[in-house]
């Protein structure tokens, strides 16, 4: 590229034809090879992007918008962003529509149902391609109108009555049934669950009492007390757990935040973690393994469930799909570490 056309390009905006004669194309060549809706080969796509990179191509998105009418922003509704859990499967989410030029924007309820409402009309007044829901049972209460069921929508964690609406599950159910059935299994016996806030979470308890059930242990109501999420939720609740007659020798936790906050008041009381009190958590963030003693935990494949919500997404928006609602189940696995 000679110095004028350098100096050019620097005040105008490149186009396909430009970089399709640089690269020595067509213009439809160049337009597949962004799109990646035909195949090109190896060779010429090299060439493309090539030519692409040497002139500081850059794709005029709201024009690309008119006309393709697609906004190519997907919404992903969470209800708190600061917990691990949801930055880890926003990530996910994010990686598997970037390669289709999409982009995403998160909106965090804080657990609130109304917030909850507001973005999801917010992202429709933006003409979102689809929006990504992993609030839960939260998610269960909101109400479409016949103008939305045009918008596709990925559940996670949770399911909607809408017919373009797919949902990703991990099995928390059957990972908190395997922590239950651990802690009986080492002959802890007066065992207690912390529980998310009502409303939520609610599979993790089913699997948990399940275990218990199985076990033949009783498990009084001063023993399941909720929390909020929150590492701090954890401590609170824990609290109120050792401060009881006949405390609790093992602790189930609906997630890793209130399971630290529960080893936070082990160490509090100078209890051995888990020769006096075990504790178990749920979803394996990363500080998982930074604690000490490490958490033995449930795996709640984040990254995972944030893929395969982009995934399913993009198969619809894309026109791949275009049938009933589908349901992926994906497997949360007990990862055995040091406090049980």
């Amino acid at each position: 590229m000679s110095r004028s056309e350098s100096a050019s390009n620097q005040h105008s905006r490149v186009t396909i034809a430009q970089v399709a004669s640089h690269a020595g194309v067509s213009p439809t060549t160049v337009s597949h090879v962004l799109s990646g809706k035909r195949a090109v080969g190896a060779a010429t796509r090299g060439t493309v992007l090539a030519a692409i990179r040497e002139l500081g191509y850059r794709p005029n998105i709201v024009a690309r918008n008119l006309r393709t009418r697609r906004s190519h922003m997907i919404a992903v509704v969470v209800p708190d962003i600061t917990n691990p859990f949801y930055a880890v499967l926003t990530r996910g989410l994010a990686d598997a529509v970037d390669a289709a030029g999409v982009g995403t924007y998160v909106c965090n309820t804080d657990g609130q149902h109304e917030r909850e409402r507001k973005f999801f009309q917010d992202a429709l007044d933006r003409g979102v391609d689809g929006i990504v829901f992993a609030s839960g049972e939260t998610a269960s209460q909101v109400e479409f109108g016949q103008v939305e069921q045009q918008t596709p929508i990925v559940c996670v964690g949770g399911q909607l009555d809408h017919p373009l609406c797919d949902a990703v599950i991990p099995d928390d159910e059957t990972g908190s049934r395997a922590a239950g059935a651990l802690l009986a299994a080492r002959g802890y016996r007066r065992i207690a669950m912390i529980q998310g806030p009502p409303h939520y979470g609610m599979t993790r308890t089913a699997g948990f009492r399940s275990a218990m059930q199985a076990a033949k242990l009783k498990v009084p109501g001063e023993r399941m007390v909720r929390g909020d999420w929150t590492r701090k939720g954890g401590y609170t609740a824990m609290r109120t757990l050792m401060a009881l007659k006949d405390r609790p020798d093992a602790v189930f936790c609906a997630n890793d935040l209130m399971a630290i906050g529960a080893l936070d008041v082990a160490h509090e009381l100078g209890l051995s973690v888990p020769d006096d009190v075990a504790i178990v958590g749920f979803d394996d963030v990363d500080a998982a393994t930074i604690v000490t003693p490490q958490l033995t935990t449930v795996r709640n494949p984040a990254y995972e469930a944030g893929g395969t919500a982009g995934d399913l997404l993009m198969s619809r928006t894309s026109g791949r799909y275009t049938g009933a609602g589908r349901t992926v189940v994906l497997p949360c696995q007990l990862v055995e570490r040091g406090t049980a």
